[in-house]
C-alpha cells in the first residue's frame, strides 16, 4: 500500500501509535454527502409526495386549547347577534306569522265540522308567550339558519386543509336548504295529518275538541323542528366522511341497522301511533340517509381523483322525470284530476 492511493469507499484509521503495521486501511461503508464546511449531511431532495402533502396541509391553523375557546366565543356571540336581528324582524309581522302557524289547526277544526274553528286561551299569559314569543322565535331560527350555520363552519374550518374548505359554500347552501325543507315538510305533510287524526280520535263517542294555544304551539314546535333537524342527515353523513370517521362502504354495509334507528327514530317524534303517519317520516328519512351516502361517495371520488358518470345518471334521470309528466298530464287531461294545496297534491 505504499505510496498507493485510498479506494474512494475507504477510510485511513489510525488505530494505534505502536501499531506494528504501521498504518492499516479498514473498510467503512460510504458516507451520504456532506456540505463543505461543518461536515453535517444534506437533507435528501423532497419528494413529490412530500409536495403533496404540505399543499394539502397548506391552511390549517395551529390553534391552542384557550385560542379555540376564544373562537367558539366569538362564533357563539356572532350566530346570536344575527338570531337576535332575526327575531326583532319577526316580532314586527307577530300576527301574520300567527296566522300562518295556525292554519294547520283551522284546517283540522275545519274538517272535523267545528264551528267555529278556533284556538281557546286558558292562562291570561298564553297568548301573550306564544304569539310574540314562541313563534317568532321559531320563524327567526329558520330565517337565521344560514348565518348560523356559516358561524359553525368557521369554527371548524381552521382544522380543515385547504383543500377541505372549499366545501364551505355547499356546506352552508345545503344545511340551510334542509332545514328549511324539512320544516316545509313538516308544515304542509306530516303535521297537517297528525293533527286531524288526533284531534279526530273520540269524535264519534261524544268528544268534541278544544285546543290551547299553548298546547298547540308546542306540538307544532316539537314536530317542526324535529323534522327539520332530521333532514340534516345527509349533511351530517358528509360531514363524518370528510373527517374521516365513516365511509361509504361502512355505512352501505351497515345500512339495514341505520334503517331500523330511522323507523325507531320515526315512531318516536310522530305525533300519531298509525302506520301511516310511520311510514310518512321513516321514508323520507329512509331517502336521505341514502342522499347523505351518494354525496360521502361523491366525496371519496373527489379525494380519489375519480369522476362520477353524471351524464350517463343524467340521461337516465332525465328520462324518468319524462315518464313522470307523461303520466301527469295523461291524469290531467284524460282523467280529470287537478291540483290542490295538500296532499297528494292531485285529485279529481
Amino acid at each position: 500500500m505504499n505510496g498507493g492511493e485510498l479506494p474512494p469507499d475507504t477510510e485511513r484509521d489510525y488505530a494505534h501509535p505502536d501499531d506494528p503495521a504501521g498504518d492499516r486501511i479498514i473498510d467503512v461503508p460510504p458516507t451520504p454527502a456532506t456540505s463543505g464546511s461543518g461536515g453535517r449531511s444534506l437533507p435528501p431532495p423532497p419528494s413529490d409526495d412530500d409536495d403533496d402533502e404540505d399543499d394539502g396541509d397548506r391552511g390549517m391553523l395551529r390553534m391552542s386549547f384557550m385560542e379555540h375557546l376564544e373562537e367558539l366565543r366569538s362564533r357563539i356571540i356572532k350566530a346570536l347577534g344575527g338570531f337576535g336581528v332575526a327575531f326583532l324582524l319577526c316580532i314586527i309581522v307577530a300576527n301574520q306569522l300567527w296566522d300562518f302557524v295556525r292554519q294547520p289547526a283551522k284546517a283540522a277544526l275545519t274538517a272535523l265540522g267545528v264551528n267555529p274553528p278556533n284556538l281557546v286561551v286558558i292562562t291570561p299569559l298564553e297568548a301573550f308567550s306564544t304569539i310574540w314569543v314562541k313563534v317568532p322565535l321559531v320563524v327567526s331560527l329558520f330565517i337565521a339558519s344560514p348565518w348560523v350555520l356559516w358561524q359553525v363552519w368557521a369554527f371548524i374550518s381552521p382544522g380543515l386543509y385547504d383543500r377541505e374548505k372549499k366545501w364551505a359554500v355547499p356546506f352552508v347552501f345545503s344545511s340551510a336548504l334542509l332545514f328549511i325543507t324539512g320544516g316545509l315538510f313538516a308544515y304542509f305533510i306530516a303535521f297537517r295529518y297528525g293533527l286531524t287524526f288526533l284531534l279526530g280520535i273520540g269524535r264519534n263517542e261524544g268528544v268534541s275538541p278544544m285546543v290551547s294555544v299553548s298546547e298547540y304551539t308546542d306540538l307544532f314546535i316539537n314536530v317542526i323542528l324535529g323534522v327539520s333537524l332530521v333532514f340534516e342527515l345527509p349533511v351530517v353523513i358528509f360531514l363524518l366522511t370528510l373527517l374521516r370517521i365513516a365511509s361509504p362502504s361502512f355505512l352501505l354495509a351497515n345500512s339495514r341497522y341505520a334503517i331500523l334507528a330511522i323507523v325507531i327514530l320515526a315512531a318516536i317524534i310522530t305525533p300519531t301511533p298509525d302506520v301511516f303517519n310511520l311510514m310518512l317520516f321513516a321514508v323520507p328519512m329512509t331517502l336521505l340517509f341514502f342522499l347523505g351516502v351518494f354525496a360521502s361517495y361523491l366525496l371519496v371520488l373527489h379525494r380519489e381523483k375519480r369522476k362520477f358518470p353524471w351524464r350517463t345518471v343524467g340521461m337516465w334521470t332525465l328520462a324518468v322525470l319524462l315518464l313522470i309528466a307523461g303520466a301527469l298530464y295523461l291524469a290531467i287531461a284524460r282523467f280529470g284530476y287537478h291540483f290542490v294545496q295538500h296532499w297528494p297534491f292531485l285529485t279529481r
